[in-house]
């Protein structure tokens, strides 16, 4: 059995147990020659952003209803059935063969025979989705969702980009532009950022998305000004908004995470930003990339759209109002605020910020608001609201 198809089917294994894809990759195919490492991570990310096709597949070629498979034969079947129409070099045979191997590692060998004869029933012959969740492999309210906001087109357009493996891009500093140059690294409309034209991300920068970069521009920090970042691991737009020659605090809920900032030359404070924040001094500049459903991340964190809930937004919101509250009122005279998500719902982005702005001082006013839309502009969903206080 290639190392490649074993890990794929241990991460897509723990991913359905409740971690997240990328982590478990990292730490499963550390070891694992280049080759097989590739081949691990596009069984695990294709199987996650198709899941939807991938289990019309499965029910169109068994007959049998997907959701009442046993999780490993349902995982090995979506492995193999998008080898076998999604991926073109590599051979059915090989694919069968494999399959059947891990059902048996699996300890599920009364369904080897089962998994050998739908697998072997698999072509390439387009198939008619039964409704737009399915072939967009989206859920279906998340699609309502978008389309409130963005149109039948538009929302059409996001799903579709998230289908798309995502552009990896870096954080280049002033005055290493040169070494971007040498490295091949494209420069994109975002100052600053590269886009990363090879298939591994380039030592000695940080790897940090279009969408992020933009949002940390919005800050505007100024040499000598008190910058504050509330929710800073890991620590880009710290390390962002420091090659202005801001004086730098970064806060973060989890001590684990804010030991990733180590190297950024900031103070750091383990502190809960839903509660009042224990700093007497106030900031002139803040930066509240607040926790959220993380919708427009979908194309590099697949398995969040299987696992979120029209519920959970609830939750989101009033811990992100609570934050952005806070944040205000740690803003100084003459400051700048930025609240950002990852996020394209409406209930942790705009409500959020008309709620907090409510019963806000009279001297705080909304500046401006964006929204950074895939398939319309490159990189992650991003929605940022610059707040100011006069």
């Amino acid at each position: 059995m290639s190392p490649a198809r074993r890990a794929a089917f241990d991460v897509l294994r723990l991913v359905d147990g409740g971690g997240y894809a990328s982590d478990l990759l990292r730490s499963r195919t550390e070891e694992l020659a280049k080759r097989d490492a590739g081949l691990a991570s596009e069984l695990v990310f294709g199987a996650l952003r198709f899941q939807a096709q991938l289990d019309h597949l499965i029910e169109r070629f068994s007959g049998r209803s997907a959701a009442k498979l046993d999780r490993e034969v349902r995982i090995i079947l979506r492995m193999g059935i998008y080898q076998l129409r999604y991926l073109t070099r590599i051979p059915a045979h090989a694919v069968v063969s494999e399959s059947v191997d891990l059902v048996k590692r699996a300890h599920k060998r009364s369904a080897s025979t089962m998994v050998n004869a739908v697998l072997r029933k698999v072509d390439k012959r387009p198939v008619p989705w039964p409704d737009r969740a399915t072939e967009l492999s989206q859920p279906e309210w998340l699609l309502e969702n978008w389309t409130r906001q963005f149109g039948a087109e538009g929302a059409a357009g996001i799903a579709r980009a998230f289908l798309k493996p995502p552009e990896k891009y870096v954080r280049v500093p002033p005055g290493r532009e040169s070494e971007a140059e040498q490295l091949a690294l494209e420069p994109t409309d975002v100052p600053g950022c590269y886009r990363v034209t090879r298939r591994a991300a380039p030592r000695g920068f940080r790897q940090q998305d279009i969408s992020s970069q933009a949002v940390g521009l919005l800050v505007e920090p100024e040499a000598g000004q008190s910058f504050l970042d509330l929710c800073a691991a890991p620590g880009n737009k710290t390390a962002q908004a420091l090659e202005s020659g801001v004086r730098a605090v970064a806060a973060d809920i989890n001590l684990d995470r804010l030991g990733e900032l180590q190297d950024v030359d900031a103070a750091l404070a383990a502190l809960d930003a839903t509660q009042p924040l224990p700093f007497q001094a106030r900031f002139d500049r803040i930066l509240l990339d607040a926790p959220c459903s993380g919708t427009g991340t979908l194309g590099r964190n697949p398995e969040i759209k299987w696992r979120i809930q029209p519920s959970d937004l609830a939750g989101h919101q009033a811990r992100q109002i609570r934050m952005l509250r806070n944040a205000i009122a740690a803003l100084a005279p003459g400051g700048r605020l930025v609240y950002s998500t990852c996020s394209l719902e409406y209930e942790e982005n705009q409500a959020v910020v008309e709620e907090a702005l409510a019963d806000a001082p009279e001297e705080v006013r909304l500046e401006l608001m964006i929204q950074r839309v895939p398939g319309v502009d490159p990189g992650d969903g991003f929605f940022a609201a610059v707040i100011t206080s006069n």
